[in-house]
């Protein structure tokens, strides 16, 4: 037994995942991290929401919860609340966070509480059918968008800076060793954190947009994935479908389960 494997429920596996589907490396992505951090599983907590990557939860050989479509950060809020002692983290996909989770990933965000929210991006909704998300790209085709999507997709990362997050990286299930760490430092930050994880749904998605098989889909990550201090002296006409990876921002702020202990003490009649 791998070392790591602990923090797995074996008898529940092998997954249901598809074939070729990247959530699995994702998923043992987040299990290394916890295996590089040393993490306490009696006091970590994974939450996840609704769709193929919030399967991952019940994989996991932590306390896990699984909520309700869109609403893992809130249940997570309040699990960090109770007890600001627990690692929390929330495992969410492209739909799950940033359509009907939308707001509570914003305002997960604006707090900067002490979350570390995995975001398994396959640009698609995969497990129901192959809607478009608020992540497939302008002119990707879905279920929903069969001559391509004629929306603006989302970028989460540049949304969680926006709101507030404390921590964002951006990751893919090619580059999977430092997948590992991103996801360890977003663990280790003191604050709302958020990895994008890009990964392959060669099923829904990517058969649909002829990317060709898995291994055709991790090919173009690997082509595509630019660490980000190559990706910023790219010139605009060079740049196409290429994004940045790794640490994307970090700053230090107030955490919010901290800062509401203070308001606690001062409730009580404390100084």
């Amino acid at each position: 037994m791998r070392s790591y494997e602990k923090y797995f429920r074996m008898n529940r596996l092998p997954h249901i995942w598809c074939p070729g589907c990247g959530n699995g490396i994702v998923m043992k992505s987040i299990a290394k991290a916890a295996e590089q951090l040393g993490l306490d599983q009696d006091n970590t907590v994974i939450v996840s929401g609704i769709g193929c990557s919030s399967r991952a939860s019940g994989y996991m050989n932590f306390d896990t919860l699984h909520t309700a479509h869109g609403r893992a950060i809130p249940f997570a809020t309040g699990i960090k609340l109770a007890n600001p002692k627990l690692k929390v983290i929330v495992i969410t996909g492209d739909g799950d966070c940033t359509a009907i989770g939308g707001n509570h990933f914003i305002h997960g965000a604006r707090r900067n509480i002490d979350l570390t929210v995995i975001l398994f991006n396959n640009n698609i909704y995969g497990m129901t059918g192959g809607q478009a998300s608020p992540l497939t790209p302008t002119g990707k085709k879905a279920t929903t968008a069969p001559f391509g999507s004629v929306d603006t997709a989302f970028d989460p990362c540049e949304l969680a800076k926006a709101a507030g997050a404390s921590y964002i990286a951006r990751g893919t299930a090619f580059h999977a060793k430092p997948l590992v760490d991103l996801i360890a430092q977003g663990i280790s930050n003191n604050g709302f954190s958020l990895v994008e994880a890009i990964t392959q749904c060669p099923i829904s998605y990517g058969r649909r947009n002829k990317m060709g098989d898995a291994a055709g889909m991790l090919k173009w990550m690997s082509e595509n994935a630019v660490p980000l201090a190559a990706y910023e002296k790219l010139a605009e006409e060079q740049k196409g479908d290429k994004f940045p990876i790794g640490v994307l921002y970090q700053k230090t702020a107030p955490e919010y389960s901290a800062e509401y202990a203070k308001v606690i003490k001062l409730a009580q009649g404390g100084k």
